[in-house]
């Protein structure tokens, strides 16, 4: 009777053990789904064409080096930059991203990635990266990036014209 009575006890804890398990990614019950941010998002920034109005890389202010380009944001995830003489084709997406690999903190966040294949000389290099929301309006994303490799903290903030 007694190892049916621990049988018993060792099931029941295995059982609440293996519910405790559950997809579920925050605290308080709710699944993390950014997909409707997500869009939102991707559709805000695919209307008109948008400009740098600010750029800090690792506390130094680079903006003016985007002075003159526009961005689109096309459907297809290609990103043009163009002055009227130069021209820079890269890529751009919206992702989710549960690691928080680069804002340090333990919930969820959603990442804007921007490519540019070009040389590491070029200033557009350096907008590559999978950048962490911090706002995001129809008219106006704020960007953040704090380096894994030397722990400086990048800005970037688009503006639509």
């Amino acid at each position: 009777m007694k190892n049916v009575f621990n049988l018993g006890f060792v099931l029941m804890l295995s059982l609440t053990l293996m519910s405790g398990m559950c997809s579920i990614d925050d605290d308080d019950g709710t699944s993390n789904n950014n997909s409707q941010q997500i869009a939102a998002i991707e559709d805000d920034v695919q209307t008109g064409t948008w400009t740098i109005t600010n750029f800090v890389d690792s506390g130094q202010n680079e903006t003016s080096d985007f002075n003159g380009y526009g961005f689109t944001f096309n459907p297809n995830g290609s990103l043009v930059a163009t002055n009227g003489t130069n021209t820079i084709t890269g890529t751009w997406s919206v992702t989710d991203d549960d690691s928080s690999d680069d804002d340090g903190s333990s919930s969820s966040d959603i990442d804007f990635n921007i490519f540019f294949p070009v040389p590491e000389t070029s200033d557009f290099e350096d907008l590559n990266d999978d950048w962490d929301i911090v706002t995001a309006t129809s008219t106006r994303i704020e960007l953040i990036d704090i380096s894994g490799g030397n722990g400086g903290t990048d800005l970037l903030t688009f503006e639509r014209n």
